[in-house]
């Protein structure tokens, strides 16, 4: 039967079909556009982090409340990234496909990893500055910029292998929540296909390094006593658990099911 209007979404192999056509189009662009697009990544992301901090600020909210509702207003971050237009790192990471699928280099992925990565810290680096600036830390009489510094010496006290690992997991979500986007036809399918995973990778507390690239320096310019050896102890970790995250357990997990030679269709569910 013909599909109505054309209204229902992708199945997950039309979508890994269209993640790997996305990452030839993304490992190609010419510099100046990924560095803009970049550019926004971080900062959209970073407008994320500024209403968490709020949510995080109120202490009449219960943990779980608090945790949830942070996530769930995190998510403008990555709706902004989907639906406007951006080059994520580590959405990006689903580009891994198309290099499994032979159809882009090692080389044209690292060019877009580490292009869009610097890219995007100088937009969350650069609206933290702007935050700053705006004096948004002084509000509720300076608690939401004690939040932020709270925020960001949690994470620096991260021990190594569980700052990799919860960079991991929230990368999964991340690119998942990438993945389902790209089965909607819509705005609002798409928004709503971000929100539970974001959500989800914000409350239970995973490590996200383009965010993380947001609160240090925040914190940092709020008097947190920081420097940038804190911030690349807590980088280097969780850039690594992003990469195996989205890459490998997403990306190459997928290519594996639906794209590898002989691969197939899979069965239809009954």
């Amino acid at each position: 039967m013909a599909e109505p209007f054309g209204l229902d979404a992708f199945s997950p192999e039309q979508i890994a079909r269209k993640v790997t056509q996305v990452g030839v189009r993304k490992a190609h662009l010419p510099l100046l556009s990924l560095m803009l697009l970049g550019i926004l990544a971080g900062a959209f992301i970073g407008l994320g982090c500024v209403l968490f901090t709020l949510v995080q600020n109120d202490a009449s909210l219960g943990f779980a409340s608090q945790r949830l509702l942070g996530g769930l207003v995190f998510s403008l971050g990555l709706i902004l990234v989907t639906v406007a237009g951006a080059e994520l790192f580590t959405g990006n990471n689903l580009l891994a496909m198309a290099w499994a699928s032979g159809q882009v280099s090692s080389v044209e992925v690292l060019r877009n990893w580490v292009l869009a990565a610097l890219a995007n810290a100088i937009g969350a680096g650069g609206l933290a500055l702007m935050v700053w600036l705006a004096g948004q830390g002084s509000l509720n009489d300076g608690a939401v910029g004690r939040t932020v510094v709270r925020i960001a010496m949690a994470k620096a006290a991260l021990p190594w292998l569980e700052a990799f690992w919860r960079g991991v997991l929230c990368n999964v979500l991340v690119c998942m929540a990438v993945w389902m986007a790209l089965a909607g036809r819509s705005v609002t399918d798409k928004v709503v296909a971000i929100v539970f995973p974001v959500t989800a990778f914000v409350a239970a507390g995973f490590e996200h390094s383009i965010a993380n690239l947001y609160f240090f320096p925040l914190a940092m310019l709020l008097g947190a006593p920081l420097d940038a050896m804190d911030l690349l102890r807590n980088l280097f970790p969780v850039i690594a658990g992003n990469l195996l995250g989205g890459s490998v357990l997403v990306a190459l997990v997928y290519w594996v099911i639906y794209l590898r030679p002989g691969a197939g269709t899979p069965p239809a569910d009954p």
